[in-house]
């Protein structure tokens, strides 16, 4: 199809059209490989699994605004933005850590603080008609608090890491705990889309009430490294017919695994070394998310300063659970917020590049006139992201493109050299959704 239009004029022309015109293209062709190859020798981007034409977007993007530009300013040093869940990563570092919490009962709460923060801010009644029961019944809140008080209580009792007696090894073989996780985990589903991320973000993280600074860091790295060596694979948890309980039985999935995503991690690499400055804007909890993006163990080494995320008010290094007191909630217009409050107001302009890879990321991913790419990680999502990856779409062929899609395996994490990606569990490659 591409080639139609060429090959109509050169009949028109005749042969010797045909032949000038063969001629400039491929001057014209020539010269753009030439000035791409001398951006990607300028800057040393490695190509690794990039798409061709994003490694020499971003290549020359890097050449025209880092230090080996004759414009480069040290006192006006440009800089990048990365989302970090499904961006800098393969799939969501605090969801991880959420059914790693569940699997270790790593919880500092009583039984009367777990039965608060369950309920803490979510709208009482039932939940969206997504969220039934076994029976055909819609879910509501009283009723999955109800089982979940009554497993949490029980659990609080025996586990020798709260305040009981019984090993993990044990704990985890009973009818219970098979319900606590299935239960919690539904929940925390249930809210989000039920009740929106204004609600569910930050309720997540309440679960980590009375842990000090250090506590989480700890849990995050354990989970972090749990989930690197486990397998990507959904998992489904079907809580126990004898527990039905007031909620019923319930069935959740959660997508097992991460994978570190080394194109990331070499192109924020490439930018510092380039004088270009990175950040992290994320909206899982910041200091979940500094683990990984600062310790030099998973490669990414971002400067703590430079992550921002949810934040949860402390008491002294204890956190509590209540948001941080006029900190925007890091998702959406709230990441555009930030990155105003905390960076545009200091140094007086926007990012030269912004990379995402959901709703959560569409304002920041166009809401700067200083920023000149745009790179979305193709999840092949509808919605606003959606917008944004056709675009990029529109434009696959355009000489500078303002956004740019990028391709992944998700059954392996791994990036692919073009802009599809290929589904978790399909074969084909998929360009929209």
């Amino acid at each position: 199809m591409t080639n139609a239009p060429r090959q109509t004029s050169v009949r028109r022309r005749g042969f010797l059209g045909g032949l000038m015109l063969a001629t400039t293209a491929a001057g014209a062709a020539m010269t753009t490989a030439r000035a791409t190859g001398q951006a990607d020798e300028k800057v040393g981007l490695d190509r690794a699994k990039w798409a061709p034409r994003n490694h020499a977007a971003v290549s020359r993007l890097i050449a025209e605004h880092g230090n080996t530009s004759p414009n480069y300013n040290p006192g006006r040093r440009p800089y990048a933005v990365f989302d970090w869940d499904n961006t800098s990563i393969m799939n969501d570092c605090q969801e991880a850590l959420l059914m790693y919490q569940i699997n270790t009962l790593s919880f500092k709460l009583t039984p009367a603080e777990f039965a608060e923060i369950i309920r803490q801010n979510v709208p009482p009644g039932k939940f969206s008609d997504d969220y039934k029961n076994a029976a055909g019944t819609t879910v509501d809140l009283d009723a999955i608090c109800a089982d979940l008080d009554a497993d949490y209580m029980w659990l609080h009792g025996a586990y020798k890491g709260l305040s009981g007696s019984q090993p993990l090894a044990d704990i985890v073989k009973t009818a219970h705990f098979e319900d606590f996780r299935a239960k919690l985990y539904f929940l925390y589903e249930a809210v989000n889309d039920t009740h929106g991320v204004d609600i569910g973000y930050p309720w997540v993280i309440y679960l980590l009430t009375n842990m000090t600074v250090p506590d989480v860091s700890r849990l995050a790295e354990a989970s972090n490294d749990a989930a690197l060596g486990a397998a990507l694979v959904r998992t489904k948890y079907t809580s126990p017919v004898d527990r039905a309980g007031r909620a019923g039985v319930v069935s959740v999935s959660h997508f097992h695994g991460i994978r570190l995503c080394t194109e990331v991690g070499g192109l924020m690499d490439t930018l510092q070394r380039n004088g270009i400055d990175v950040y992290v804007s994320t909206a899982s909890l910041e200091d979940v998310v500094a683990v990984f993006a600062t310790f030099p163990k998973y490669g990414y080494n971002i400067q703590r300063s430079h992550v921002l995320g949810l934040r949860l008010e402390q008491e002294g290094d204890v956190f509590k659970n209540a948001y941080r007191k006029g900190w925007p909630l890091n998702w959406g217009p709230g990441k555009t917020a930030v990155i105003k409050r905390e960076l545009v107001s200091k140094k007086g302009y926007g990012p030269i590049l912004v990379a995402g890879d959901s709703d959560g990321d569409y304002d920041m991913l166009r809401d700067f006139a200083d920023t000149r790419v745009g790179l979305i990680v193709n999840r092949m999502k509808k919605g606003k992201i959606g917008e944004l990856s056709k675009a990029a779409a529109d434009t696959l062929h355009a000489e500078a493109p303002r956004f740019l899609l990028q391709g992944r395996q998700e059954t392996t994490g791994n990036w692919r050299p073009q802009e599809s990606s290929i589904k978790y569990g399909k074969t084909e490659p998929q360009l929209l959704a």
